[in-house]
């Protein structure tokens, strides 16, 4: 259980979560990915990296149920921790590669978002649920995977996008069964990897230093509104009963099953 670094073949590690049972990651989780991230980015031997998980889905967001028992100091440190998890995956000197089998929820797509590229199972689906958590945020990295309304809507409704959706946007690589997944991300992380190591971390920092938007700004500016929340009392309203009695789909009833909840601040 955690974040742990194996390395499949020549040029790739494979960062893992496993935070059961759905990978809704505590405050120190978020670190340690965040850590794990940066040291396979600073090995020279590494060409590409790969983020992938454990369990019954890729990632839940934050734990909710930690920010429940201990308050402010703890929605501190998930804020933190999301942010700094975020940036060590659009930051590694190497391509990052996610591996999303599962519910993307919340940190997920925090994540999957800030990631070059991704490969996603069938069973994949993506969503940020923050309206029925009592936060906001990653709407930044949500609006890197599909059009700008479309984003808006998702982010409105909690509602989620399919593998096969995000594929016909072109922010999903490849989708495939549950079982050829693994295959399919060293298929393309062995593609990066066989380039010159030097010139594909160049590679990575001139694309970086084109985009469009500043991730880690904009983001931080969104997470201000989660302490807004905080501060008016509607976010402990809302997180203290998943968004009220109406039902919210699919992204409601996992949150009910973890331990943690789930949700990216």
């Amino acid at each position: 259980m955690g974040v742990s670094t194996s390395s499949p073949e020549k040029g790739i590690s494979v960062v893992t979560v496993d935070f059961p049972p759905v990978n809704a990651l505590p405050v120190r989780g978020w670190f340690e990915l965040a850590d794990a991230l940066r040291a396979a980015g600073r090995d020279a031997e590494v060409r590409c990296v790969v983020l992938a998980a454990e369990g019954r889905g890729f990632n839940a967001g934050v734990d909710i149920k930690e920010i429940q028992a201990q308050g402010g100091s703890a929605l501190l440190g998930a804020n933190r921790g999301c942010a700094d998890a975020f940036a060590a995956v659009y930051e590694c000197e190497v391509p990052v590669v996610a591996e999303v089998h599962g519910f993307c929820l919340g940190g997920g797509i925090g994540l999957v978002g800030n990631a070059d590229a991704i490969v996603a199972s069938e069973d994949a689906t993506f969503g940020l649920p923050e309206l029925d958590r009592g936060a906001l945020g990653a709407a930044t990295h949500l609006a890197r995977l599909v059009p700008q309304h479309l984003m808006r809507a998702l982010y409105y409704t909690s509602r989620t996008a399919t593998a096969a959706e995000l594929h016909r946007h072109g922010s999903v690589w490849r989708v495939v069964p549950r079982a050829e997944l693994r295959a399919a991300v060293l298929e393309l992380a062995r593609q990066i990897a066989s380039k010159d190591g030097q010139l594909i971390r160049l590679a990575k920092a001139a694309i970086n230093g084109i985009d469009p938007v500043d991730v880690r700004r904009s983001y931080r500016f969104e997470q201000g509104f989660t302490f807004e929340a905080n501060l008016a009392g509607v976010g402990d309203r809302v997180r203290d009963t998943f968004g009220g009695d109406r039902e919210a789909g699919r992204n409601r009833e996992v949150g009910r099953d973890q331990e943690g909840g789930g949700a990216g601040e």
